[in-house]
């Protein structure tokens, strides 16, 4: 076995012996899928974070972590006669050998089609599924996962509905959907000052606002939820920066005005911050 294989093997036991009924962790032994699976969100989140830090010695702890959770799941799967590890695995080669038809079946395929012919995969898998569990195949948006970021889920579904047509031609449209969704919220929350609306018309109308602008980063192939880690990242240098300016300054924070803050915002950018 290679040293790989044995580190896995090695993981695995520690696995079992944690939910051991006799001798195991009586925490682990408390857990379930949905008690872990909150756990397994936030691994795969630190994961992304070490990788935008570009820290070399947290992404492999992280990616540690990450494993780990897949094998606890594997774990109580195996526990219930459901499937074990090795399964996940080989489940997993499968479907990456049939998704990569260029690769391993000789299929000739040009870049611009790779992802085209990946998605029609999954909807064949999607089909398959349901014929053979009996249930219904669900229709384009079938399968996109409900636990998703909001902003990720949003993404999937408008790739999802541009597969079959239901999209605008091009960004400059989505961007006019956007000012008029912007203007639609406008009204909402007129309406809603003058007690003509309710207040939860105001969230329907920003939902659909930022809906708009999901679509709008995808006609502009840009990441949504990247772009919006990015902008959290630089408010937080800014910010930072601007506590550093007031304490230079003995400026109290919560005595500062407008015009102020304002400055404050101001000097922090131009530090390229």
């Amino acid at each position: 076995m290679s040293e790989a294989g044995e580190a896995l093997e090695r993981l695995r036991a520690l696995m079992a012996r944690l939910r051991d009924p006799e001798r195991g962790c009586p925490w682990d032994l408390q857990q379930t899928f949905q008690s872990i699976a909150p756990y397994t969100i936030e691994e795969a989140y630190e994961v992304a974070d070490a990788i935008a830090r570009n820290d070399r010695e947290h992404l492999r702890d992280e990616l540690g972590d990450l494993l780990f959770q897949v094998v606890f799941h594997a774990r109580m799967a195996e526990e219930r006669g459901w499937f074990d590890f090795t399964a996940v695995a080989q489940g997993i080669h499968e479907k990456l050998t049939r998704r990569h038809p260029h690769i391993f079946a000789g299929a000739q395929l040009a870049a611009e089609d790779l992802v085209r012919v990946w998605e029609e995969q999954k909807a064949q898998e999607r089909a398959q599924a349901a014929a053979h569990t009996g249930r219904p195949a669900g229709g384009t948006l079938a399968g996109v996962p409900q636990a998703l970021p909001a902003l990720t889920r949003a993404a999937k579904l408008g790739r999802r509905a541009a597969r079959v047509g239901f999209d605008w031609p091009d960004a400059q449209q989505v961007r006019s959907k956007v000012l008029e969704e912007l203007h639609e919220l406008d009204a909402a929350v007129a309406d809603s000052s003058a007690a003509a609306a309710p207040a939860s018309a105001v969230a329907e109308e920003l939902g659909d606002a930022f809906f708009s602008l999901v679509n709008l980063s995808r006609h502009l192939q840009v990441d949504p939820e990247e772009a919006l880690r990015a902008a959290n990242a630089k408010f937080e240098r800014r910010f930072e920066r601007m506590e550093s300016l007031a304490r230079a300054r003995a400026l109290e924070l919560k005595s500062l005005s407008a015009a102020q803050w304002d400055a404050l915002w101001r000097e922090a950018k131009l530090n390229g911050t």
